[in-house]
């Protein structure tokens, strides 16, 4: 017979363990002796694992205290918002304010407006004569963000949006993010400004962003709201665009 594998170098051990699938490593390979356990709870092996996924640089390397939390958000980061640029309707966003004629769906560049500056989106939601508001809520352990990686490790929540006017139109724009409690209680939030695009503007995109940090333990629930109208009153869809909407859980 060959050597077990308690008398294996730890470097080798390392090595082996580093090909088992992460969910495996936590829920099976830890319960399996002291030895196990100390190595999965270490960061050699999960520094080797983003190492050999390509979940590392130097910069992650200074900046991640919990290397086992830094591979499975790195692991589970993508946009949490669904159909930020209007692909699927309005599927997936709630009504807040349907004001004037309502939210409306158009195809990029739009009438007086200028193509965005990623090719992959080809669609935005533009807002009428007045408040327009529509809304969405992600629930962060249905996306696997599980109850003490929130309330321990804290990862930043990176919150995005982009908004536009017509060349021949002013308008109005706002952002507001809320973090919420199991009870939907307002753990943090983030409201932008009532933001003025006038008539003579020239069309250009502009991102708006927000990092939530140190924000306590307790979050369960991201809510995302955006809007806005234009200010001529002019009967249609002459207000503020938004599209390619986004929030990520950083690593």
């Amino acid at each position: 017979p060959g050597p077990r594998m308690e008398s294996l170098p730890e470097a080798v051990l390392i090595r082996i363990l580093a090909s088992i699938p992460a969910v495996d490593l936590v829920l099976a390979c830890r319960l399996v002796c002291c030895q196990w356990k100390n190595l999965v709870d270490g960061a050699a092996l999960w520094i080797l694992k983003c190492q050999q996924e390509g979940l590392t640089g130097a910069e992650s390397q200074e900046n991640a205290e919990n290397w086992q939390n830094f591979y499975f958000l790195s692991k589970k980061r993508k946009n949490l918002i669904k159909n930020p640029c209007g692909e699927d309707d309005f599927q997936h966003w709630g009504e807040v304010e349907n004001g004037g004629d309502g939210w409306k769906i158009e195809e990029l560049p739009g009438d007086f407006g200028k193509e965005f500056p990623s090719e992959e989106v080809h669609k935005y939601f533009v807002t009428s004569y007045e408040w327009c508001r529509k809304a969405q809520v992600i629930d962060l352990r249905v996306e696997g963000y599980w109850e003490e990686l929130m309330d321990t490790t804290q990862p930043k929540v990176t919150v995005k949006d982009w908004y536009a006017g017509r060349s021949d139109a002013g308008c109005l724009y706002e952002l507001c993010v809320k973090l919420l409690s199991e009870n939907e209680d307002v753990l943090a939030e983030y409201k932008s400004e009532t933001i003025a695009i006038p008539q003579e503007n020239d069309a250009n995109w502009t991102e708006i962003s927000h990092t939530f940090s140190n924000y306590g333990p307790g979050v369960r629930f991201v809510r995302f709201e955006h809007g806005g109208q234009d200010t001529l009153f002019w009967k249609g869809w002459y207000g503020v665009r938004v599209t390619n909407s986004s929030v990520t859980v950083e690593p």
